[in-house]
């Protein structure tokens, strides 16, 4: 569907991924369809359970619908500047209005303020309210404000109340109204949350908040340092990662869904409210790159938190303020994403073994000294200790970057980043003349390298290899030469380049890896997933082919939808974003490339020089 798509009345599933926009206030998020449909939102957090969970199933599993009354209608979109507010218009026969979404920021409370604006002549109007707590399983008890100036829903610890000055009526367990709307009214409803246990929130003027949160958005995205030609589309992923930002811990969610599709009708359904260690030095270098510095600081402050204690207790991703219990476990009355199930609450990733996180660690820690962010206290004891820890399991099989399923195995990129935390520690010390065992630690890291070149290197097809004495490829070996464990000229890295290029790509995107090898343990087929593809850009860069480099971001960028927002993978066959949306890896992916084609250097390669 283009901008001016055309809805029938009725349709009850949800929406293409790429037919939502996103609006949120940085304690949460709420996905709203092209047909005016809230159908996602986890309140208060983003981690916490779903009050509208029809992206999952359908309406009768909770959604928020302002739409015309008119069966068929056209309808186009778009955020109102550098902002987080979204504008939907909706055109019928006889006229035209908008429903302009927004959070309000910085509020005691989390509210969603939907404000419908007249444009022309005159519409009739539907609204459908249907709560539903607990992912779409409680029904609340609905009740009017004691103002009598809305409605009050509560089940549980959960309480939201809607102010509007249309009349509400019950119907089929929803809230609805019905009005026309003319030529220059608006007409506000204002959604706010609170524990049930308290008095329902205050009345807000929702003119007042509209104008706050606009001039809120333009502030934060006048920051941004880069004017490049490519600047929209950089602003856009920058206020996107600013959205999935948790304000109250500066910890980034690496998508505000759980068990969108990694294929459509398929069991790759994952949650991905958490934060990933794995995201920490791109998260810097992108957000220091673009001239975010405050929001980087946030981001180490989480990143040092919650990797805080043992290393033996260290984990692949954390909840927003460091929580370690993710328990996986699967709601089993939503039937998933147009059938695609089961979804899935929690992460059983998060008690996985996966190598590469202590070299994100220790890059992170590097990254984050070399740019001249303030200095981490226990940073040098916390690198130490884990090096330590490294020292004794670096040998042992994992389950990768990309958390498979199928059990472990000595992954390549595994071991090369296990190198990248003790070449990161070496450097450190010998930079900042801390006391370190420096000899035995480069001892380890030449032993990491002579392995990772004896047994992550297949003779036969002349390439670096997914995982030791194996002959499969992995998008991940992309990374070899960004994180210096090889120059970008050497004959090998070429040749696994020039090999990705012919088996895993796909219609000009990146493949993570052949999933019909069986290596995840799960059925094959999925997208292609679009960091990937960013980083095969990047090691053009560092090739020195910057037409073909600037050809597959453009490329990457017809891909996101009309709003700007990306999701983690697209389905090549199919045309369509799949997996969780809008996902922050992509984003953070699109924005280190497009700065390191404007500076006509790797972004990286800015933070490794001393800061003047």
């Amino acid at each position: 569907m283009d901008a001016s798509s055309r809805f029938q009345k009725g349709f009850d599933g949800p929406l293409r991924i790429e037919d939502y926009g996103l609006i949120g206030d940085c304690t949460t998020a709420a996905l709203i369809g092209r047909n005016g449909s809230i159908d996602w939102l986890c309140w208060p957090r983003f981690d916490s359970a779903a009050c509208f969970a029809a992206l999952l199933g359908n309406r009768t599993h909770g959604r928020w619908s302002i739409a015309p009354s008119d069966p068929s209608y056209k309808t186009s979109r778009s955020y109102r500047g550098d902002t987080m507010i979204l504008e939907t218009i909706l055109t019928v026969r006889n006229g035209s209005f908008a429903v302009i979404d927004f959070m309000p920021m910085n509020q005691s409370a989390s509210s969603i303020i939907r404000i419908v604006e007249g444009r022309s002549g005159h519409s009739r109007v539907r609204m459908e309210l249907t709560f539903r707590f607990d992912y779409g399983s409680a029904v609340p008890w609905v009740s009017q404000l004691p103002d009598k100036g809305g409605i009050v829903a509560i089940a549980g610890p959960n309480l939201v109340a809607l102010r509007t000055p249309v009349n509400l009526k019950g119907e089929d367990l929803s809230t609805t109204a019905d009005f026309t709307i003319s030529s220059g009214d608006r007409i506000p409803f204002v959604l706010t949350y609170s524990p049930s246990h308290r008095p329902p929130p205050a009345a807000m003027d929702a003119d007042l908040a509209f104008n706050e949160t606009e001039v809120f958005w333009q502030k934060w995205s006048a920051r941004c340092t880069y004017y490049g030609h490519r600047r929209e589309a950089v602003m856009r992923s920058l206020l996107t990662l600013k959205a999935l930002t948790f304000v109250e811990t500066g910890g980034i969610v690496a998508a505000p869904t759980t068990s969108l599709p990694e294929q459509v009708g398929a069991s790759r359904n994952w949650d991905y409210r958490y934060c990933w260690v794995r995201d920490a030095t791109l998260s810097l270098i992108a957000l220091m790159g673009a001239g975010y510095y405050e929001e980087a600081v946030a981001w180490r402050h989480w990143f040092q938190r919650a990797v805080a204690g043992s290393p033996h207790d260290f984990q692949i991703m954390y909840g927003l303020s460091g929580e370690r219990r993710l328990n996986e476990w699967e709601v089993a009355w939503l039937p998933g994403y147009r059938g695609s199930s089961p979804v899935r609450v929690g992460n059983a990733a998060s008690d996985q073994l996966q190598l590469d996180v202590w070299g994100e660690i220790a890059d992170a820690l590097h990254v984050a000294r070399k740019s001249g962010l303030a200095p981490f206290v226990a940073g040098r004891s916390l690198q130490s200790v884990a090096l330590d820890h490294l020292e004794r399991i670096w040998k042992e099989p994992d389950d990768g970057i990309w958390e498979v399923r199928g059990g472990r195995r000595h992954f390549t990129h595994s071991k090369v980043m296990a190198w990248v935390a003790f070449d990161r520690g070496i450097k450190d010390a010998e930079k900042y003349g801390y006391e370190a065992p420096i000899d035995r630690w480069r001892a380890i890291r030449d032993e990491i390298h002579r392995t990772v070149c004896a047994r992550g290197y297949n003779t036969g097809r002349r390439t670096f290899t997914q995982s030791f004495d194996n002959y499969e490829l992995d998008a991940s070996l992309l990374l070899m030469p960004a994180v210096g464990f090889l120059p970008i000229n050497d004959p090998r890295v070429a040749r696994t380049v020039a090999a990705i290029e012919r088996e895993l790509v796909s219609d000009g995107l990146v493949l993570r890896y052949r999933t019909e090898n069986g290596v995840d343990g799960l059925p094959a087929g999925e997208g292609a997933f679009l960091a990937c593809s960013f980083w095969l850009a990047d090691v053009y860069q560092m090739q020195g082919r910057i037409a073909k480099a600037n050809a597959l971001l453009d490329r990457l960028l017809a891909l996101r939808n009309d709003l700007g927002l990306f999701s983690e993978e697209y389905d090549t066959r199919a045309g369509l974003q799949v997996g969780n949306f809008p996902q922050a890896f992509s984003h953070l992916a699109m924005v280190r490339t497009a700065l390191s084609l404007h500076r006509d250097e790797p972004l990286r390669n800015a933070f490794e020089r001393d800061r003047v």
